[in-house]
């Protein structure tokens, strides 16, 4: 490689090349006299600068052949670095495509030596930082959509929606391990997804943590969206927390997964175990602040939560809504005779009487101690009064056994049903009511159901 003389090589260019000229000119009237030239005719000054200055004309027209032929090319591939350069630095802290198509950043590739190299290479870069863009764009999309959920039936639903884009595939499962169980926390496209949950594969994939791409498998139908069709690949991943596998995420394609599609996958499921972890955790902790820990029924906070929700869209819809309340009779006998151990017993055995009898959609509520009440959305006072007088059979009915002696316990039932009954302005009224049904159920001797009127 030549010395460099100045800061810019086309200037180092056009001296090497002069001088290139300039000997070329010095050393041909030599030349000359070795080719059979009269030395008189060669050998004189005239004929020197006339060489010298040929030589030195060679050099300026080879320096402006290189400009002509290499200096446009070099000037398109500084332009373009430069849009690239504004380009990134602009996305730099931002989300969305980078617009560098290959008409405003590429190089043409029209030579096959070292420039035709360097416009490959460049091209390949460009779309390498491109495709990372894109990559760090979908991963922040996906983290920042899925953080916004805490609800973990719309968590689900939304990361398969993201996750079918993002990948390609036409069908997707997401499997939860709970209580020992691969349950079903959300699907698309997969016309029976418990059935992925007895898979030897995700079996597999829950055991050693390691995905498993599966092509053309005999044993999965993914419906499509006219028809049933057989993929050409199905994915099983593992989604960790921690390092501990708690679920799977089973994707299927009409096509093979590329590579670069498996690692962004990586990254995804990253924030897919976080966010689920997340969501369940909520979860339980949203039904422990909900659940009266000994008779697993709902304590009273959520329950007067629920019963103003659910008289407030009985008023906006005109529908009926009952209420019941009950409690034991004579619990502090129970007590006091047998301890509160028994006591805790009886409230569990009667709280679990109660479960069997009322309705999908009826909220069961223990408000405190030995008294219950139940919300009935769309009961009547005849419905009311028919699921008063059952749950009273009912408890009646039930025992707890300590040792030799038969515990049994009876209970007084009071009811109020809006509009059936008379109207009232707020859900405290409706209960209050109801509760005034019961202290008359106790005043006319107990193990009664009462109704307001």
């Amino acid at each position: 490689m030549l010395p460099r003389l100045t800061s810019k090589a086309f200037t180092d260019l056009a001296i090497w090349m002069v001088v290139l000229g300039l000997i070329v000119g010095a050393i041909f009237p030599f030349f000359a006299v070795m080719l059979g030239v009269a030395s008189d005719q060669v050998m004189t000054p005239a004929f020197f600068f006339a060489t010298l200055g040929a030589g030195l004309a060679l050099g300026w027209l080879n320096y402006a052949l290189a400009h002509v032929v290499f200096r446009p090319r070099l000037q398109i591939m500084s332009q373009r670095m430069n849009k690239v350069e504004d380009l990134f630095s602009t996305h730099m802290f931002e989300d969305g495509p980078i617009e560098c198509d290959p008409l405003t950043c590429h190089v043409a590739e029209d030579s096959e030596d070292e420039i035709g190299e360097c416009a490959r290479s460049f091209n390949h870069l460009i779309q390498t930082l491109t495709d990372a863009h894109d990559v760090e764009t979908a991963v922040n999309t996906f983290s920042r959509t899925l953080s916004e959920h805490l609800n973990f039936d719309e968590l689900t639903t939304e990361a398969i929606q993201l996750l079918l884009e993002y990948t390609s595939s036409t069908a997707a499962t997401i499997l939860i391990e709970q209580e020992g169980q691969m349950q079903v926390a959300g699907a698309h496209g997969i016309r029976t997804p418990a059935k992925l949950a007895d898979s030897d594969h995700v079996r597999h994939v829950l055991r050693t943590g390691k995905a498993v791409t599966l092509d053309l498998p005999n044993d999965l139908q993914v419906d499509g969206t006219l028809t049933d069709f057989r993929p050409r690949q199905v994915l099983m991943a593992p989604i960790e927390y921690n390092k501990a596998v708690f679920g799977i995420l089973v994707l299927a394609a009409p096509q093979s997964y590329e590579m670069g599609t498996k690692r962004l996958l990586d990254l995804l499921l990253q924030s897919l175990g976080l966010a689920l972890q997340n969501s369940l955790v909520h979860e339980r902790l949203q039904h422990m602040a909900a659940i009266d820990p000994l008779t697993g029924l709902y304590n009273r906070r959520f329950g007067s939560k629920r019963l103003r929700e659910e008289f407030v869209r009985a008023s906006r819809n005109d529908n009926t809504i009952s209420v019941l309340m009950f409690d034991l009779d004579h619990f502090k006998h129970i007590n006091d005779t047998y301890g509160h151990l028994i006591g805790d017993r009886v409230l569990i055995a009667v709280a679990k009487a109660a479960q069997k009898l009322f309705r999908e959609g009826d909220i069961l509520v223990r408000y405190g101690g030995e008294e219950f009440f139940a919300i009935l959305p769309g009961a009547s006072t005849e419905d009311t009064r028919d699921l008063g007088e059952r749950l009273r059979r009912s408890i009646e009915e039930s025992e707890v056994q300590d040792g030799d002696q038969v515990i049994r316990v009876t209970s007084s039932v009071g009811g109020a049903a809006y509009p059936d009954s008379k109207s009232y302005n707020n859900e405290e009224e409706l209960l209050k009511a109801a509760d005034e049904a019961l202290y008359a159920a106790k005043q006319n001797g107990r193990n009664q159901v009462v109704l307001q009127k």
